[in-house]
């Protein structure tokens, strides 16, 4: 990145209302997952709540951030998504506010992430839920994955192990 500015300087709300306070992150592996309760994908929040467990305490997080704009897979309120992250995959990683990924009303954070490509040269708009993009501890963009990849997955894991090795 040519400038000093990070996606981590990008202000967004918490699920829970305030502020979820990205600076916090400053110096960490971030991986910031966009999330939907009602996708073929959801099943992929216990494997990102298991890299958190196993990375959190090396400087990792997994940041979920809730959207509504794939066939309407995330309909419910902060209250709902928090209730179901929690009772169906003990989810401890933070969540932002549910936000828009593409188009006009795109959050700021996604466009500071969207012109990253991932391996297969795919940059632009979000193609699904669970896309998932990779911040250095230096806050810059690193990797990003298709939402097809497990969270699990040897070239995520390996991406985030070396990020935590810097």
């Amino acid at each position: 990145m040519t400038t000093d500015h990070s996606v981590l300087d990008i202000e967004i709300g918490a699920l829970q209302g305030g502020s979820a306070d990205l600076t916090q992150y400053r110096g960490k592996a971030v991986l910031i997952v966009n999330v939907a309760s009602k996708c073929g994908l959801t099943p992929q929040y216990a494997g990102l709540e298991r890299l958190q467990e196993r990375y959190a305490a090396q400087g990792f997080t997994v940041l979920g951030v809730p959207c509504n704009q794939f066939m309407g897979q995330e309909p419910g309120t902060s209250e709902e998504i928090a209730e179901f992250c929690s009772a169906t995959y003990g989810v401890t990683f933070p969540m932002t506010e549910k936000v828009e990924v593409n188009g006009d009303g795109r959050h700021g954070l996604y466009e500071g992430l969207v012109g990253t490509a991932d391996a297969e040269g795919h940059s632009g708009d979000i193609r699904w839920n669970f896309e998932k993009f990779l911040i250095g501890r230096d806050g810059t963009v690193v990797g990003r994955f298709s939402p097809q990849t497990e969270p699990e997955s040897a070239e995520v894991v390996a991406a985030v192990e070396k990020q935590l090795a810097a």
